[in-house]
């Protein structure tokens, strides 16, 4: 099949060679059930998730012990959550997230709110970023958890974090953070921070498998499980471990430990090379902050364009997101772009464009050929 250009990194990788290369051995020939204890087979699986839970660990810089391995990140959002929820159940319970968090945290707080919580959503800028004194303003005595996303899935915005996690600290309140489009593509750390969700197949790990990083020894309360079964994973996550999968995130994880630096740099100028040209189109505009977001994501709106259209046409050569990050193709509005106060028609023909490894500076000269070629002829011009 000849592929278009692929600048939709943010929406899932290719699985790197070398995880690929890791990975195999553990489909046939090293097959154990990791936790099966008496014999050879189990022992080299849990050897295998044992070398994996280290090398997600040294991505975030936590402790082995501390990461959880869940079927994606989607899973770790929800025990996150609404593992915290039974904890606290009988109490009243108030959460503080914010309106452009991804749909996984969104819909969990509906959940909820209909069983009782009370859930403060907050606003943000005209750029994406957030007001730290009105965060500091919702806390009151019920508050159990505030939870932000690291940065943002559609524009790439990334939040003060250490800030937050201050805030959470000196209030006795959990922070949990949804880090999936910051793991691997800047460098994080658990400081301050009560639980954290990643997932691999965002740096380049398979699909399938993630982690959700729970702080040990610290006087907050943990999420009850949400699985019961066999009390694998610490009893946080019932279930047999999907080891070839777990394999495959721990080599994911050491390779964008060590090439992370270098993606940065690289990445931030082929972005800018592309948003510069781009922003010459007439009636365009950057959707976030132009400082503080990741380095590989431009989102842009089109004036005068009809949103589904637009997408359909520039996916012939180009793969690239609307501005809805979890549909290719969506008539609706990004609820994000709405809470930044971006009109819906223009929120509709708003693309997102994600770097990646592969992305080359021939790459983003045909895009920005082909995305001016598409804008002209709907345009009439």
């Amino acid at each position: 099949m000849n592929y278009p250009i692929y600048l939709d990194y943010n929406a899932t990788t290719p699985c790197a060679t070398e995880v690929v290369q890791e990975m195999l051995p553990y489909f046939n020939e090293h097959f154990g059930n990791a936790a099966s204890k008496s014999h050879p087979y189990g022992w080299i699986a849990e050897d295998g998730v044992a070398l994996a839970r280290e090398q997600v660990a040294n991505l975030i810089n936590a402790k082995s012990k501390e990461i959880i391995f869940t079927s994606g990140a989607t899973e770790a959002i929800n025990l996150a959550i609404k593992g915290t929820f039974e904890n606290y159940k009988g109490e009243n319970q108030h959460y503080i997230t914010c309106q452009t968090e991804h749909k996984a945290v969104l819909d969990c707080f509906a959940e909820l709110e209909n069983k009782g919580a009370s859930i403060t959503y907050l606003p943000v800028s005209n750029d994406g970023s957030l007001d730290l004194e009105l965060l500091k303003n919702s806390i009151h005595r019920d508050t159990k958890m505030i939870s932000l996303m690291w940065a943002n899935n559609e524009t790439g915005v990334i939040y003060p974090i250490e800030s937050i996690a201050k805030i959470a600290d000196e209030n006795g309140i959990i922070f949990f953070t949804d880090a999936v489009q910051a793991a691997g593509k800047i460098p994080i750390s658990v400081d301050g921070i009560h639980m954290m969700a990643i997932s691999a197949h965002k740096f380049y790990g398979p699909k399938g498998v993630g982690a959700l990083y729970i702080r040990h020894n610290h006087s907050l309360p943990k999420p009850l499980a949400l699985i019961s079964g066999g009390g694998h994973e610490k009893g946080f996550r019932s279930g047999t471990l999907n080891v070839p999968g777990i394999v495959g995130m721990g080599k994911a994880a050491e390779l964008k430990k060590g090439e992370m630096e270098t993606e940065i740099s690289r990445l931030s100028l082929l972005r800018n090379q592309l948003e510069e040209s781009l922003l010459q189109i007439h009636g365009t505009r950057l959707n976030g902050s132009q400082q503080n977001r990741l380095p590989h994501v431009c989102n842009i709106s089109f004036e005068g364009l009809e949103g589904e259209e637009f997408l359909r046409k520039v996916c012939q050569k180009v793969a690239v997101s609307s501005g809805s990050a979890c549909t290719s193709i969506s008539p609706k509005p990004s609820h994000v772009l709405q809470a930044m106060g971006i009109d819906p028609d223009l929120g509709r023909a708003s693309l997102r464009f994600s770097l990646g490894k592969s992305t080359t500076e021939q790459d983003i000269l045909d895009t920005v050929d082909w995305v001016k070629k598409v804008v002209s002829g709907l345009r009439g011009n």
